[in-house]
C-alpha cells in the first residue's frame, strides 16, 4: 500500500493551484528518491488502457451535440440497442473532463436499462483538442461558473427532444462530477435521483430547493471532501428530502475510478455501485 502522504499529494495536485513542477518535486522527497518517484507515478494516475470493461458493441452508442452557453457542448450516450424509451441516468465527469473511464461508466448505467449521456463540461473550451490531463485540470481554471451550470442545465432540453427518453431522469457524478450532481438536485426540480461520489456539498441554505432522492458515497480517508459531509447530512434530513449517505472505511477520494491503481477499492467500488443501481431502480423505473 503506498504511504498516505503521497495519495494525499496527489490529490492536492489534482483539485488545488500546485504546478507539476512542485508535484514532483515533492514527490521525490516522499518517495525517497526520483527513481522510486517514477515508480509511484504509474500508480497514482490513471491508465484508461484499463477502461474498457463494458463492450460498446453490445450498446447502440453515440457522440451528439446540444448548444451550450458558451458555444457547443459535446456528450457520449449509450443504451441498451433495443429501441425503445429508457429512463435517462446523466453521468458527469471528474475534473479532467470526459475520458474513457467515464466513458466507460455511462455504458454499465446503459447495460443497467438506461438511457446514459455523458456530457463534456470542457468541450466549449477545447473545440477538437485532444488535452493531456493537466491541460484539462487547468482548462477547468477558465470555466466560468454561471456558463457551466447552464451548460448542464441545458442537456435536460436535449434529452426532452430524444424519442428514446421516457421523461424520468437522474444523474450521478463522481468529484467535481458530484458536486454537479448535488447542484442539479438544487436547480432541477424534475430530477428523480441525484447519486455524488465523493462530491462538494452545495450551499446548505439551497438544500431546502431539493426533490430528487439523494445518493451520497463518501471515502472514510477523503478529509477534505469529508469536512462538509456531516452539515449536508444534516441539511437533508431537515428539509425532508430522501436520501442515503454512506461513508466507506479505509479508502480515498476516488475509489471508485478502476484506472487508477493507488486509490481504486474494488470492494467499494462494486458495493457502491449496487447501491446506485439499486438507487436508480426505486426512483427512475
Amino acid at each position: 500500500m503506498l504511504d498516505q502522504r503521497i495519495i494525499d499529494l496527489y490529490d492536492e495536485y489534482t483539485h488545488r493551484p500546485l504546478s507539476r513542477k512542485d508535484f514532483l518535486k515533492r514527490l521525490v522527497q516522499l518517495a525517497g528518491s526520483t527513481a522510486a518517484a517514477m515508480s509511484v507515478l504509474p500508480l497514482l494516475e490513471n491508465n484508461y488502457a484499463e477502461a474498457l470493461l463494458t463492450a460498446p458493441a453490445k450498446l447502440f452508442t453515440e457522440y451528439i451535440t446540444y448548444s451550450g452557453a458558451n458555444g457547443v457542448m459535446r456528450a457520449y450516450v449509450a443504451r441498451p440497442k433495443a429501441r425503445k424509451k429508457y429512463p435517462a441516468v446523466i453521468v458527469i465527469h471528474e475534473n479532467r473532463g470526459l475520458n474513457a473511464h467515464i466513458e466507460d461508466v455511462t455504458r454499465r448505467a446503459a447495460a443497467a436499462g438506461y438511457l446514459a449521456i455523458a456530457p463534456d463540461a470542457l468541450a466549449p473550451l477545447r473545440g477538437d483538442k485532444i488535452l493531456s490531463e493537466d491541460d484539462a485540470r487547468q482548462l477547468f481554471a477558465q470555466l466560468k461558473p454561471e456558463d457551466n451550470l447552464q451548460n448542464f442545465l441545458r442537456v435536460f432540453d436535449y434529452l426532452s427532444a430524444r424519442k428514446d427518453y421516457n421523461g424520468k431522469v437522474g444523474c450521478i457524478g463522481f468529484c467535481w462530477g458530484g458536486a454537479m450532481a448535488n447542484s442539479l438536485a438544487v436547480y432541477v426540480p424534475q430530477l428523480r435521483a441525484a447519486v455524488g461520489f465523493y462530491g462538494r456539498q452545495p450551499d446548505l441554505a439551497e438544500v431546502p430547493k431539493i426533490k430528487a432522492a439523494v445518493q451520497l458515497h463518501y471515502a472514510e480517508l477523503d478529509e477534505r471532501i469529508n469536512a462538509g459531509k456531516q452539515a449536508y447530512d444534516d441539511a437533508l434530513a431537515a428539509a425532508g428530502v430522501r436520501y442515503e449517505s454512506y461513508l466507506y472505511e479505509g479508502v480515498n477520494h476516488a475509489f471508485h475510478n478502476d484506472t487508477s491503481a493507488a486509490r481504486y477499492n474494488e470492494a467499494a467500488a462494486k458495493l457502491a455501485w449496487q447501491r446506485t443501481l439499486a438507487f436508480f431502480e426505486k426512483y427512475l423505473r
